[in-house]
């Protein structure tokens, strides 16, 4: 294989992934199921309510399916994912992602009185996807707006995976860790996930607004406190998270509780899924394909080493293949799921790229490895690009425009470094969400 035409067949492999979770696919094929709950519980009024990256994709495929029960329906998502327009009685609001803001705050007020207005009849229709956190934001106990913002900025910028990020997240808001089932009780609800989470667990996708949740307010403090964080963070919020680790503020709602009585929990697409059409696609393109894992996670740095060892390992033994004259294979090696960035520079980046950029400093000067990373969003931290295509080229090609890679990556500037040398990978919003996935070629 030469050099481009990888690079193109990993981005084939990449884009069958995407289709495997099209948000608005999965979603149609939910649409005579919902109609019969509908009626199976003599209901006569429908509220929608969407909410993350995937939400337009999501809530278009039900106004097209089912959009003469809709009574009324709320999309919120994040800026820029929005593409085209929906029926009358769909509001839509862009909001601030990945730190909330004002406007998702003043959105997500709006849906909090829509539920209110429910009932026994009513069916509550949640179509969830990732994201979902930071657009749906109700601060609970007098918490400010700015004191979630500069908690959340903290959490990210300290590494915290998505997990801990959310258990802190659902300790301060009114609306996540089940409350938002507690807002609509007693009607009934049915949530179409679309997971952005490690092995998919309910109640942290989207910190889990229609779930029991698994966490307390105790196990928030011992995140603070693992990061370092006590002393940073805003008073009032350390002061909410003690008092309810002490039983003087109350507790998100668990298992048992008499409001998850009638919500439905409905995982369509995850990452597996999407790891999975692409070992397909790669196989149909004549590859000896592995996925690796779905559950991949650490530090993008670190986690970046282990990938460039497995791929080194897997082609000096197709060297060896190749040496005692047997098959000569192709090798594709595949992995998902979501590292962390433990932000220390002041640069511009995402953890696709980060990981893309160790990636390449360990292959450097090794021929035939080239590496996809990116994000299934299209976005890789606060950029236009999802991620990055790189392989042992990269370096050499970097400093010969006289870029020190090691610089770049210790001021996490990923993205200017790849940037500078062509090997950003843009797509553009894809309208999904299911984590990242990385793909190996191996001549």
């Amino acid at each position: 294989m030469e050099k481009d035409s990888s690079r193109k067949i990993a981005v084939d492999i990449f884009n069958a992934a995407i289709q495997a979770v099209d948000p608005y696919k999965l979603v149609k094929g939910y649409a005579e199921s919902i109609l019969a709950a509908y009626h199976k519980e003599h209901c006569n009024k429908l509220y929608l309510v969407s909410f993350g990256k995937a939400a337009f994709a999501m809530t278009k495929a039900l106004a097209e399916s089912i959009r003469d029960i809709i009574t009324k329906g709320m999309v919120i998502t994040k800026y820029g994912h929005v593409q085209g327009k929906l029926t009358n009685n769909i509001e839509i609001f862009e909001a601030g992602h990945p730190v909330p803001d004002a406007k998702g705050l003043a959105a997500t007020k709006n849906v909090i009185d829509m539920l209110k207005n429910g009932d026994n009849q009513t069916l509550v229709l949640c179509l969830i996807s990732g994201g979902g956190s930071a657009l749906l934001v109700a601060p609970c106990n007098s918490i400010t707006l700015d004191e979630k913002q500069r908690v959340t900025e903290l959490l990210l910028k300290a590494g915290a995976n998505i997990n801990e990020v959310n258990t802190v997240r659902k300790h301060i808001s009114a609306i996540k860790g089940g409350r938002l089932a507690k807002i609509a009780y007693p009607s009934k609800v049915i949530s179409l996930i679309l997971s952005d989470v490690i092995g998919d667990p309910l109640d942290v996708i989207a910190s889990g607004p229609t779930s029991p949740d698994e966490t307390t307010y105790q196990d928030a403090i011992h995140v603070i406190e693992k990061y370092g964080l006590r002393d940073t963070i805003p008073d009032h919020i350390l002061h909410i998270l003690t008092k309810g680790s002490e039983g003087k503020v109350m507790e998100t709602p668990k298992r048992g509780h008499p409001v998850f009585e009638r919500v439905e929990n409905i995982i369509i697409g995850s990452n597996k899924i999407a790891t999975g059409a692409a070992a397909k696609k790669a196989i149909e393109s004549g590859f000896d394909t592995t996925i690796l894992t779905s559950e991949l996670q650490g530090e993008a740095r670190e986690v970046a080493k282990w990938l460039a060892l497995k791929a080194i390992e897997s082609r000096g033994q197709k060297a060896e293949d190749r040496i005692q004259k047997t098959e000569n294979r192709k090798i594709c090696l595949i992995s998902g799921g979501e590292t962390t960035v433990t932000v220390k520079g002041n640069g511009l980046g995402g953890r696709n790229m980060e990981f893309a950029l160790a990636f390449a400093l360990e292959i450097a000067g090794t021929d035939g490895i080239t590496l996809l990373s990116a994000g299934t969003d299209g976005t890789d931290g606060p950029t236009d690009a999802a991620g990055a295509i790189v392989d042992g080229q990269t370096i050499k090609k970097a400093k010969t425009k006289g870029l020190d890679p090691l610089v770049y990556l210790e001021h996490n500037d990923s993205y200017i470094f790849f940037k500078n040398i062509g090997e950003l990978f843009i797509t553009s919003s894809t309208g999904t969400n299911v984590m990242d996935i990385q793909i190996v070629l191996i001549q």
